[in-house]
């Protein structure tokens, strides 16, 4: 018998039942038969060797019991799950624009964003997550400028709505202005702290710039965005060179082509959690209820842990409420911090009376 036949049947069970006597006077081999046999299958071959003297090992019906171990089958309730469950709509709009999913070159390059954050669940669940808490502070300021809403999904693509988030190219917090953008805009950036990385000051900024490039392209979100992603000089110098006017059909840097692809589709899962994710909104992480301190620092400088532990909270929390601030330490001078509230009622605003 062939050697892939008995390791089908050794792995089946059966080869065991196939080895035991068959009468009941029935003798094992005899020791210069099992010599002849391994001198007729012995080879150059150490691993076939190895594997013809385990097979041997489990073929002696002289072996105690219960060395062959068959374990029971694994039982799966319920379906398989398949990413191919989900379905791209048929019908998109964004920002009170349709999405031409007709054109098969732009459905493809939507359902390839789509299956990309679906196909890493764990990062789509923390992001999910991150947007009750980094979103409603954009919503407000994007509502109050009379923007549409569905550009807060922006900051799921340019930063994972992490506000201390850098790139390569000096990019720097949720909306990744460089240096260059965030200083027309008054974002201050300098060894003590950056203005790019806090949420609100650079909202403001992003809300600034997009009605600019609003304006710049013509009401057409599509391009604005693709502008606001490879600068709006860029993008017109290929729209001129294409001969073209349309987002959809511009063949630009790789980065530029995924980038509006990606916000949308980054819109058709993060506006719909509990049916992608299975998570509702109390699964959302909540916006840390935070009041504003001015503190006035007299001496050379001062501990961002003696600040800390002056409004009831930790170096860490402190850092993550006030992202902007790039050292340890602060200089001589006045600062608006963020600290939680409620947790130092009697001291919060001690500060606010130093002149």
């Amino acid at each position: 018998m062939t050697t892939w036949l008995r390791r089908i049947l050794v792995l089946s069970g059966l080869w065991a039942m196939m080895t035991l006597p068959i009468a009941a006077g029935a003798q094992p081999p005899s020791e210069h038969s099992d010599a002849k046999e391994t001198a007729l299958r012995s080879g150059t071959n150490g691993e076939q060797d190895r594997e013809v003297n385990l097979l041997d090992s489990l073929e002696n019906p002289n072996e105690q019991e219960g060395r062959l171990v068959i374990l029971p089958e694994i039982k799966r309730e319920g379906e398989r799950y398949f990413l191919s469950s989900f379905k791209l709509p048929d019908k998109l709009t964004f920002a009170g624009q349709s999405v031409p999913l007709d054109n098969w070159q732009v459905r493809e390059r939507i359902e390839y964003e789509f299956y990309q954050f679906l196909e890493d669940q764990g990062e789509s669940i923390i992001l999910a997550k991150r947007t009750g808490r980094c979103f409603p502070p954009a919503e407000k300021q994007l509502a109050e400028a009379g923007l549409p809403d569905d550009l807060k999904y922006m900051l799921l693509v340019e930063s994972k709505c992490v506000a201390a988030a850098y790139s390569k190219a000096k990019a720097s917090g949720p909306w990744q202005f460089i240096p260059s953008t965030g200083r027309r805009y008054r974002l201050k950036s300098d060894a003590v702290r950056d203005e790019r990385r806090n949420l609100e000051m650079s909202t403001e900024a992003a809300v600034k710039y997009l009605k600019y490039l609003k304006d710049f392209k013509e009401n057409d979100w599509f391009m604005a965005m693709a502008s606001y992603n490879a600068g709006e000089e860029r993008v017109r110098k290929l729209l001129k060179e294409q001969k073209i006017t349309d987002y959809w059909k511009m063949h630009g840097p790789r980065e530029t082509m995924r980038y509006v692809p990606r916000i949308i589709a980054a819109k058709e899962i993060y506006s719909q959690p509990e049916k992608y994710l299975g998570l509702s909104r109390k699964d959302l992480y909540m916006p840390m209820e935070t009041e504003t301190v001015t503190v006035t620092i007299k001496d050379p400088q001062r501990a961002l842990t003696s600040i800390a532990e002056e409004f009831g909270t930790y170096f860490l929390e402190l850092k993550m409420l006030n992202p902007e601030f790039k050292r340890d330490a602060l200089p001589r001078g006045t600062y608006q911090i963020k600290v939680p509230r409620q947790t130092c009622p009697t001291r919060c605003f001690v500060q606010d009376k130093i002149p």
